[in-house]
């Protein structure tokens, strides 16, 4: 089955993308890889609605569905920037940065939204190396920011 038709199957409709608020692009096509910008988890409207820390206001199930936002938007980067979800090979490895309180230790579940989604749009293509990181703080005070690199299909 194709990415594409996967993703249909799954009832995933992804987002539009957010054009960048400085100076970067969303992504960058480059020897066969596509590195996709650090995403942050907005909504199909372009809202942000999760902000906070971990262990300091958000609990693990919101910023796992902050990292699963944060992963819709990669995926219509990643449409965007290689013409189809059928073109991309694999998924090689996601970034995640977990905004955390002092002693919050739990940075891996919330990526693992990301991953899991990854796995469902991809299958065995989807699992990919990855980082999962705590930071004090992330831009526009938003609890999850993931970034990717996927590689694509030889043509």
């Amino acid at each position: 089955m194709s990415h594409e038709a996967r993703l249909a199957e799954l009832g995933i409709a992804l987002p539009p993308v957010a054009a960048p608020a400085f100076d970067y692009v969303p992504a960058v096509v480059h020897g066969g890889l596509v590195w996709i910008s650090g995403q942050l988890p907005r909504a199909a409207d372009g809202s942000l609605p999760h902000l906070g820390r971990l262990g300091d206001g958000v609990d693990v199930e919101t910023a796992r569905k902050a990292a699963e936002l944060c992963a819709l938007q990669a995926l219509a980067v990643l449409r965007a920037a290689a013409g189809t979800l059928d073109h991309v090979a694999r998924a090689i490895k996601v970034t995640g940065f977990v905004a955390s309180a002092p002693g919050f230790v739990e940075q891996p579940k919330v990526i693992d939204a990301a991953s899991n989604l990854l796995g469902r749009v991809f299958g065995e293509a989807g699992r990919h190396a990855r980082s999962a990181v705590g930071v004090a703080m992330l831009p526009r005070g938003v609890p999850v920011e993931i970034e990717f690199v996927f590689a694509l299909k030889d043509s």
